[in-house]
């Protein structure tokens, strides 16, 4: 087909297509409900994509867009949309796995974040200058989207992770897309790549934020443009052992965080500086690494990316956030579950020696939920919680967390967004 005959027909969309000329974008309506229902929202019918095959086609957004890609809307869902795709469910690791689409949105230094678009998942082209390469000035969130029998779909607390990102963004000099951007950025993402969120009880759709000083720097500097990206991969469980207890060594020498320092923030930085410790671990056969304070080096402070708790009788303790602990949202979560079904819960200093004589230890993330801890190693010292798999106290909370977010009962405390 020739590239003026296609174009003849074509009409832009303002959320994936904006044009340079519109200020006005057409955003999905949605209803926010009572504590103890879902917020609902309903897509746009026009978010069929195709993408234009002819090499022609293609150069027609490569000035606007860095993927090098361009696409077409129609007026309602394609029919693959609708469809799961065809992959092993029963068999997902955690790893990526290319879905459809991904977004993107841009701003200048100084600017703000406008007309975001929905692209081809891809590669991306920076500059080999760009801050984010040269100076680490990136953060990332990830959050998770869940199928219900019903075929809608859950987010779990997505206003959470912008708050987290904008937090992170203040902190790297950088400036953010709002907490509505984010969270109608999240939604145009899943919906765009429905059909990868796993049936139900078979895994759950991974999303995953970026913002990044994509412009061009030399000198040490705040980067003068800045990308916002979001891709999604359909994920299982984070540990090879699945829900199983895992097991944990101490790093007493190595250190993930100082005070002052950017421990607080999901800064991309913070995990490059744990892949020497964890991969030594996982050398020696452990699942992970659990930090120590870098100052007093006795008072635990997190996993290489998750939060940890002690559980002693009723009382459940966890490391206070103190600039350099990440405070995480499954972390927040688990402490309001808790305390509501009559938890003590204390967020305090923890001393290393406080896991000899605990009941049960877990961690928590996005990406793990609730882990229970099986062992944990000191210097050389082994100490073991339990072997079957979850303790009382973790299984509890697991169980309570994992049906909010699948849908399975009353969200009383209105966490849950609904896309339909």
């Amino acid at each position: 087909m020739e590239i003026n005959a296609v174009l003849a027909n074509f009409q832009p969309n303002s959320l994936l297509c904006p044009s340079s000329r519109s200020t006005a974008v057409a955003t999905p309506t949605f209803l926010h409900r009572s504590s103890s229902q879902q917020t609902r929202f309903s897509p746009p019918l026009f978010h069929k994509i195709q993408v234009l095959a002819s090499a022609s086609s293609r150069k027609f957004n490569e000035a606007n867009s860095p993927f090098k890609r361009a696409v077409v809307l129609a007026d309602s869902y394609s029919s693959e949309a609708s469809e799961l795709a065809e992959i092993d469910w029963d068999n997902l690791g955690f790893g990526i796995i290319p879905t459809d689409y991904m977004y993107m949105m841009k701003c200048t230094q100084g600017g703000s974040f406008f007309e975001g678009e929905l692209q081809r998942f891809g590669n991306i082209e920076l500059s080999p200058s760009a801050g984010v390469l040269n100076y680490g000035q990136g953060l990332f969130e990830g959050l998770k989207a869940y199928r219900k029998e019903d075929d809608s779909i859950l987010l779990f607390r997505p206003e959470e992770n912008a708050l987290r990102m904008r937090q992170g963004a203040e902190r790297m000099c950088m400036p953010s897309p709002t907490v509505e951007q984010f969270v109608e950025a999240i939604k145009e993402t899943v919906l765009a790549n429905k059909r990868w969120v796993p049936p139900p009880g078979k895994g759950s759709l991974y999303i995953r934020p970026l913002l990044m000083g994509s412009g061009a720097v030399l000198g040490l500097a705040p980067a003068p443009e800045y990308t916002f990206l979001i891709y999604v991969s359909p994920v299982g469980n984070y540990f090879k052992e699945g829900v199983a207890p895992i097991n944990l060594i101490v790093e007493h020498k190595l250190h993930r965080a100082t005070p002052g320092g950017t421990g607080g923030v999901k800064t991309i930085g913070n995990y490059a500086a744990v892949l020497k410790a964890q991969s030594a671990a996982k050398a020696q056969g452990y699942s992970d690494v659990l930090y120590l304070d870098c100052v007093h080096k006795k008072y635990l402070e997190e996993v290489s990316s998750c939060n940890i708790f002690v559980v002693k009788g009723n009382v459940i303790s966890t490391p206070e956030i103190k600039g350099t602990i990440l405070p995480g949202i499954t972390r927040k979560s688990i402490i309001d579950v808790a305390r509501s079904q009559g938890f003590q819960v204390e967020e305090r200093l923890v001393e290393v020696d406080e896991l000899l004589d605990a009941d049960e230890v877990f961690c928590t993330g996005t990406a793990v939920v609730v882990s229970p801890v099986g062992s944990i190693t000191y210097k050389g010292e082994r100490v073991s919680y339990g072997i079957d798999g979850f303790g009382a106290v973790s299984q509890q909370l697991y169980s309570t967390l994992t049906q909010l977010q699948m849908g399975l009962i009353d969200d009383k405390m209105n966490w849950t967004v609904e896309l339909s």
